[in-house]
């Protein structure tokens, strides 16, 4: 059941003169009747229309919300810098409703309000900045201060970190000068809210209501940003009067699905303090219920992570024509590789898996081919890697091979009781075999990952053929990840 009947949804506009069309007052109003638009010229116009939308709901005893797009609040401490008293939001707006002047025509003192503002809170140009040449003097100029941080008032309220793009209170001209709103706006909300017709029965959200919507609140005026909403003009169409329609429509359509009454309880993240300053000080912007860019669910503890990749490795792979002793390699392999079907490839001589256990266990190196496999590797400080060595590039011209070959020569004095990965070129697995094969000393486990399309299945083929203990991955599959992946489970297992 719908908890409104209208919706009226109100573009402002700080103009010092009568306007109508672009970046000018338009008004949305949706109810039973359907949906009006109107674009009054003056504050003043726009003030005594939403005064004849507000007095026919009433004398129905009808619902309305309305939203007005611009702050509703400052940022806390405002009205303590002012030297006011009070519930800060209403000694706020009582202030600038007694500053403020506004004629029939437009004509504004905004800029004076906003010196005169300034001239109490800092003594200079500070908080307020924005406005024409003609009206800087010493205590307003035309661009901004950079003076939040020293001055000790935030540029945003907690609102506007929310939302992407929206503009500062403080900014009193140029594009999006809400500043310049608000100031002519909230004597406009303030006048409407008391008005004697309907004071009884009205609420200004979030200030009066807090962060919910209680069901005294007949008339609740509230603050909206419709740039929150995607907008897609009619042909010929004037923005602002399209975004009023789309939020009133969204309004609407919230309302008759259960939501809007969700959306007064803004961001359900807000910690106590910030909600109590919203409720206070700053003003939401309704509809807003969480940042624009929100959190997504998904798991981020890193051991829950990996708790639950294994288990699903566990799950979903036939690990029982595995070894016991080769099964925790195996799990690892699919993780790294998010598949388990590479498991299928999985080779692997007698007693390969605990030969390794035993060689790290009793300090031995991890030789490695390649930079990637290396800073994948728990035990960075074992890990021997020669492929930048200074002497390789003149060795692999010499030798006539790749340079991850001609890294390997240089394993020679540390080969004896190593651990071997091949994580990435197939030339380093062959000239690894050629070493061994003419005398050089034998490592205790060589796990054989290289891959690609060229020489990766025969490399590891030759390996399974050397007598040498291995562990492989047969055919074009392998890698980095893969290679560093079987030496950490093998680390794994040699602390106990």
């Amino acid at each position: 059941m719908a908890r409104f009947d209208h919706y009226v949804i109100t573009d402002w506009s700080a103009a010092s003169t009568p306007k109508q069309g672009r970046d000018s007052i338009w008004i949305c109003h949706r109810g039973p009747h359907g949906e009006r638009c109107a674009n009054p010229p003056t504050r003043h116009a726009a003030q005594a229309l939403l005064g004849e939308i507000l007095a026919a709901a009433a004398g129905r005893g009808e619902r309305a919300v309305l939203g007005f797009d611009f702050p509703f609040g400052y940022p806390a401490g405002f009205a303590a810098r002012l030297g006011l008293s009070g519930v800060p939001w209403r000694a706020v707006w009582d202030e600038i409703a007694r500053l403020i002047e506004d004629g029939p025509d437009n004509r504004n003192n905004r800029f004076a309000v906003g010196a005169l503002l300034n001239r109490r809170v800092s003594g200079g140009r500070f908080p307020f900045w924005g406005c024409p040449a003609g009206f800087a003097d010493a205590h307003l100029g035309p661009r901004h201060h950079n003076g939040h941080a020293p001055g000790g008032l935030a540029e945003k309220r907690l609102i506007d970190r929310h939302m992407t793009g929206a503009q500062p209170c403080w900014k009193l001209a140029y594009t999006g000068s809400v500043g310049g709103q608000a100031l002519t706006g909230i004597p406009v909300v303030r006048a409407l809210r008391d008005d004697g017709r309907w004071a009884a029965r009205a609420r200004v959200w979030p200030f009066e209501t807090g962060l919910a919507l209680p069901a005294a609140a007949e008339i609740v005026f509230a603050e909206v940003w419709p740039s929150w909403w995607r907008v897609s003009p009619e042909p010929g169409e004037v923005k602002d009067r399209a975004q009023v329609r789309r939020v009133a429509a969204a309004f609407a359509a919230a309302d008759r699905a259960g939501e809007l009454e969700g959306w007064f309880a803004g961001d359900p993240a807000l910690a106590p303090a910030e909600r109590r300053l919203v409720e206070r000080e700053e003003a939401w912007t309704l509809g807003v219920t969480a940042p624009r860019k929100p959190r997504l669910d998904y798991l981020r503890d890193p051991a829950a992570i990996y708790r639950k990749s294994f288990a699903t490795v566990r799950q979903t792979a036939d690990l029982a024509r595995f070894p016991a002793g080769l099964r925790p390699l195996a799990v690892r392999l699919a993780h790294a590789a998010g598949d388990v079907a590479i498991l299928a490839e999985l080779a692997w001589s007698k007693g390969a898996a605990a030969a390794g256990r035993r060689a790290l266990a009793a300090g031995a190196p991890i030789l490695v081919d390649g930079t990637i496999t290396a800073a994948g590797i728990a035990a960075a400080e074992r890990v021997v890697c020669t492929l930048r060595d200074p002497e390789v590039p003149e060795l692999a011209a010499r030798l006539g091979t790749t340079r991850a070959a001609a890294a390997v020569e240089l394993w020679r004095e540390r080969l004896a009781g190593a651990v071997v990965a091949i994580g990435s070129a197939p030339t380093a697995l062959f000239r690894l075999l050629e070493l061994v094969a003419t005398g050089a000393p034998r490592p205790a486990l060589v796990l054989g990952f290289p891959v690609g399309f060229v020489g990766a299945a025969e490399a590891k083929q030759a390996l399974a053929a050397s007598g040498l203990r291995f562990i492989a991955l047969h055919g074009t599959r392998g890698g980095s990840a893969l290679a560093a992946a079987a030496v950490n489970a093998l680390l794994a297992g040699s602390k106990g």
